[in-house]
């Protein structure tokens, strides 16, 4: 689960993480309440008005504004609320449609002069994950923030350093000074990143997130270490232990589809394929997609209707998986284990019936548990589907389908 900038902030200062602090804004007409009560709380003179969507590069596509003055904080508000907003990390990229910003956060402007009048501002990468390979979380840093790190691994990777932490041993005290150094801090600075990047990676644990992004990590001129912008994603399958954490769903910012398969007890994530897959199992998908792609086509969707699944869940995964315009064929594979075969050729077989009109070609293999019965109920039906034995055989029936 991704979380929006304001509401990352808000976890990360949960934990001792200092944040550019800011004033939320859902209506045009709150800007300059907030632009006041951000004055009043800060003591900020300029402010940054930040779009609030589930995509980076926000600048690129006139999502951040400075803004010096409460006219300046108006116009901005005013332009960016209710824009579609388009940055190369929205579907489609600039080309795409790009994605409706409902929601402004104005911070305060932490690009300020010491108390010698000197701006002495620097702008670090920082980033946590898990290195899966290694069985290790990894720190991931640099001194080149603020801009594409992307481009910056890929032409100059020596600027970009990582840290790896193993899960039993921890964050360890060296480790964070060594962080430190590597960035060339000494003094204030020095302790401060120490102590951030410590509440930082204790955050990323405590929380159960899969990744933490600080871009850019930002060391003042009067050497405070603060994140001036952050990306946090969760771990969904943790989200129990969050409830709280879990309220914090932007449902506008995912795919309708997975939203309502989700309502379905559905697993369901959309691709941009043409061939339609429902699997019971998820080691069962992940060859079913394999097999789609080796076959000449390419998967639409990623859909494990569970071990559970019964004829109106499946009938629920068709209705997803046929709005899908692109779907030029639906696979059904299932291997009968908890889950018997029949209860799946019955979900077809009624899907067929309530849904009607279905157009497009489908090519069922169940196998396992109940799947004479299925196969009697599909050949009983009257319907146009192709029945398949073995994979290689679904992925031959698949490419003959296409091919039409």
């Amino acid at each position: 689960m991704n979380l929006h900038e304001y509401q990352a902030k808000e976890l990360l200062n949960r934990f001792g993480v200092p944040i550019q602090r800011g004033v939320l804004v859902e209506k045009k007409e709150d800007a300059e309440s907030a632009f006041t009560r951000l004055q009043a709380e800060t003591g900020t003179k300029w402010c940054v008005v930040k779009a609030q969507i589930h995509a980076g590069g926000r600048g690129k596509g006139g999502g951040v504004k400075l803004a010096k003055n409460l006219d300046d904080v108006k116009t901005h508000v005013g332009n960016i609320m209710g824009m579609m907003l388009k940055t190369p990390q929205t579907p489609g990229g600039m080309e795409g449609p790009g994605k409706l910003v409902r929601k402004i956060l104005i911070t305060e402007d932490v690009y300020y002069p010491n108390a010698e009048g000197v701006m002495d501002t620097k702008e670090f990468y920082m980033s946590i994950l898990t290195d899966r390979t290694k069985e290790c979380n990894v720190i991931i840093y640099s001194t080149e923030g603020g801009m594409d790190i992307e481009k910056v691994a890929h032409e100059t990777p020596e600027l970009v350093k990582t840290e790896y932490v193993h899960p039993h041993v921890g964050f360890q005290a060296f480790q964070a000074r060594k962080i430190a150094f590597d960035l060339g801090l000494s003094g204030d600075a020095f302790k401060s990143m120490v102590k951030f990047v410590t509440n930082l990676y204790n955050a990323f644990v405590s929380a159960d997130a899969t990744m933490v992004e600080i871009n850019p990590c930002l060391k003042t001129s009067d050497n405070k270490i603060i994140a001036a912008d952050s990306k946090v994603s969760l771990d969904d399958n943790a989200l129990y232990r969050h409830p709280d954490l879990a309220e914090w769903n932007d449902e506008h910012e995912e795919d309708p589809t997975e939203v309502e398969a989700q309502k379905f007890g559905l697993n369901f994530v959309k691709l941009d394929g043409n061939v339609g897959c429902m699997v019971n199992g998820a080691g069962l998908a992940m060859a079913t997609m394999d097999i789609i792609q080796l076959s000449g086509g390419k998967p639409a969707n990623f859909l494990d209707v569970g071990g559970t699944a019964d004829a109106q869940r499946v009938e629920n995964a068709f209705r997803i998986i046929l709005k899908d315009p692109n779907v030029n064929c639906i696979l059904i594979n299932v291997f009968g284990g908890i889950v018997r075969c029949e209860r799946i050729a019955q979900g077809v077989v009624d899907a067929y019936k309530n849904i009607g009109n279905i157009t497009i070609p489908i090519v069922v293999r169940l196998q396992g548990n109940g799947a004479e019965v299925a196969k009697k109920l599909i050949d009983d039906s009257g319907l146009d589907v192709h029945s398949a034995v073995t994979l290689q055989e679904a992925a031959d029936l698949v490419n003959k389908v296409l091919s039409k």
